[in-house]
């Protein structure tokens, strides 16, 4: 795919970033009160695809949500962090009364495809619509920045819009004693996710872009 040989490509001075910026440097500051703020800032964007950057600081958390019909290109520039996805476990098959309910939400079958911790540089990683891990969750393990190629991206209007999920362990969710995971490694890898509302901690600040204009290389 050109997407993963530009993304592959890109280095952080490709948009204005370096490492030794004081954000990337200030490893060892004092943790703020509260959760700390994310912000991201749109290179590029059209029908097709949109660019966009994120800067985590230490601790900041892009919580559990998904990407409905896109193809992500996920490129970590700058530092490390803990990533999380999912997939659903049968993905043609919507939530209905065949998935797990609890008191207060529908529970839907999920698989997991990552839960490592990345440092850059590292290669691009590729989230398709079913497959890839299309629903993930990030922590900044160290002050990081990485940049989506989201393709379509997100739009309200097309029913693109993005959903939270918060994730629970298989094991505390059994239907019937026929669906027991005999596996327990198996039963490891599976959860339930189930739909919430937007973090109301989430902070999300918007930049305007300010580094150099990107081309095909």
């Amino acid at each position: 795919m050109l997407a993963v040989i530009f993304a592959d490509r890109m280095r952080p001075e490709d948009v204005g970033l370096s490492s030794d910026m004081p954000f990337f440097r200030n490893r060892d500051a004092p943790a703020t009160e509260g959760t700390p703020a994310i912000t991201h800032t749109t290179i590029y964007k059209s029908e097709k695809f949109s660019m966009v950057l994120f800067f985590l600081p230490t601790n900041a958390v892009i919580p559990l949500h998904n990407h409905p019909g896109m193809t992500v290109f996920n490129k970590l520039l700058i530092g490390s962090m803990h990533a999380k996805s999912y997939d659903w476990a049968d993905p043609d098959d919507p939530p209905n009364e065949s998935d797990a309910s609890s008191a207060d939400g529908q529970l839907r079958l999920a698989q997991l495809v990552v839960d490592d911790v990345f440092t850059a540089p590292c290669d691009t990683s590729v989230l398709f619509p079913t497959a890839g891990g299309n629903m993930h969750r990030f922590r900044a393990v160290a002050p990081s920045a990485f940049l989506d190629i989201l393709g379509p991206p997100y739009s309200i209007e097309e029913d693109r819009d993005c959903t939270y999920y918060t994730d629970i362990p298989y094991s505390e969710h059994h239907m019937t004693s026929n669906e027991l995971i005999g596996n327990e490694q198996e039963g490891r890898r599976l959860a339930w996710l189930k739909e919430v509302e937007m973090p109301r901690d989430l902070k999300m600040c918007s930049v305007r872009y300010g580094g150099p204009p990107i081309s095909g290389r």
